[in-house]
């Protein structure tokens, strides 16, 4: 399962691994990237098979962001950035949500997402990580909104993920001046969850955690997701309610059974793969 961007490996247990793969252009994006992410990640959620997706990268930094290239607006692109008469901002509104959206799939999958960040993560790639429900990094990353630099604000999510992660206080900081937040503060803020001394040991650190994960029950794993995500933006009575519909919809006894069994012996536990979700 490739694309020009990044490859995408799924091994037995349940770990998907997607790796992008562009080291001499920094891992920069541009707009094909978009649907390819969020369409593999849309195949792996709704075939249930997939417990946990680490992305990495290749080279010397995670991502450089959005290629510079494409807002010179050359040939197709210019379309997409023109907004020089009502008609045209109405599509580049569109065009817009449809990017955004192609990073909220990271978040709608039934399975975590883990980062693992080596070097810099600018621009959209910090979208891509703040996307993320975990982050790892090297001790040399560091993390940037770097749009302002350009003279526009960021616009696929990092601007609204960003301030729920860290003190906002920190985002504002980021947001205001793309000044680099290196790793070791970038963990005191909790950006990242463990800072390691290199890409390599990023990289593993991302795998056992993903492993430690894809060893829970699914179901379980998904349901707390769900929740999770819930809660960042509605208040807590309603997130309680949320819960207790959410708990009914998946509750199993026989579940927790096996559960408790692989806790008291410390084994692995075995877990059916969540249901695909059927086709439209």
């Amino acid at each position: 399962m490739d694309a020009p961007y990044f490859t995408l490996e799924l091994a037995p247990s349940g770990v998907a691994h997607l790796q992008l793969c562009r080291p001499e252009r920094m891992n920069t994006l541009a707009p094909p990237f978009f649907p390819a992410l969020r369409d593999a990640v849309g195949r792996l959620d709704a075939e249930g098979r997939t417990r946990v997706l680490v992305i990495s990268s290749t080279g010397k930094h995670f991502s450089a962001g959005m290629a510079l290239e494409v807002f010179a607006g050359a040939g197709d692109l210019a379309a997409m950035l023109d907004t020089g008469s009502a008609r045209k901002r109405l599509a580049f509104q569109d065009g817009l949500r449809r990017l955004m959206g192609c990073f909220d799939a990271l978040e709608r999958a039934r399975f975590p997402v883990v980062a693992a960040v080596q070097g810099g993560c600018i621009g959209g790639g910090l979208d891509l990580a703040a996307a993320c429900d975990l982050r790892v990094a090297s001790a040399d990353a560091f993390f940037t909104v770097q749009e302002i630099h350009i003279g526009m604000a960021a616009d696929l999510g990092v601007l609204q993920r960003l301030p729920k992660i860290v003190p906002p206080g920190v985002a504002r900081e980021m947001a205001y001046t793309g000044a680099r937040l290196g790793a070791e503060r970038a963990l005191a803020a909790g950006l990242v969850n463990a800072v390691l001394p290199d890409a390599a040991a990023a990289l593993a650190q991302a795998l056992a955690l993903a492993d430690a994960i894809a060893a829970k029950s699914p179901l379980a794993i998904a349901a707390s997701k769900r929740a999770l995500d819930y809660a960042v933006d509605h208040p807590r009575a309603e997130a309680l309610e949320q819960m207790a519909l959410l708990q009914s919809a998946v509750f199993d006894i026989g579940e927790m059974g096996r559960a408790i069994m692989a806790w008291k012996t410390k084994t692995a536990g075995e877990f059916e793969p969540l249901a695909p979700v059927p086709p439209l």
